[in-house]
């Protein structure tokens, strides 16, 4: 399927993806984020700094926050704002639960585009700043992984 001249992944022709690719958030204006690829981990998850909320009715808010998205140039930080659409306990690798803000938004790799859910989280101790999670994943990619940045890396930088 294409939309916007962009191709979507589909169910029928899922692509194949190392453990760690390159990837964009166009929504959050972040062109270039590593990401790990985890199909052990059920929910994706961004390193987000200074999150704040701002209530525009009582059922809608928006969630403002800080993402460094290249760990080597922490001066690199993009000011996003998107719509929080949940808070959820999320329990980490270490069996630890965290109430934390969602949102959705949309993912790029390579040539790809669709919509993922994201949980913002502090990161800063991780190696990678993303987490790419089985729900994000499921019927549009696999993971080979033998494999690292088979869609290339993004000459952006």
């Amino acid at each position: 399927m294409w939309i916007f001249g962009i191709k979507t992944p589909s169910p029928q022709s899922p692509v194949i993806l190392g453990w760690r690719e390159w990837v964009g958030l166009p929504d959050l204006d972040i062109p270039l984020i590593k990401a790990k690829l985890d199909s052990g981990a059920h929910t994706s998850a961004l390193h987000a700094e200074a999150a704040g909320l701002i209530t525009l009715a009582p059922d809608k808010q928006l969630i403002c926050f800080a993402v460094q998205p290249l760990k080597t140039h922490p001066e690199r930080s993009v000011q996003c704002i998107a719509p929080l659409i949940d808070r959820r306990m999320i329990t980490n690798s270490g069996g630890h639960g965290e109430q934390r803000y969602v949102i959705r938004t949309h993912l790029r790799i390579g040539a790809l585009l669709w919509a993922i859910e994201l949980s913002l989280t502090n990161r800063a101790t991780m190696r990678f700043r993303m987490l790419l999670g089985r729900t994000a994943l499921a019927g549009r990619a696999l993971i080979d992984v033998r494999q690292s940045y088979l869609m290339g890396r993004p000459h952006l930088l």
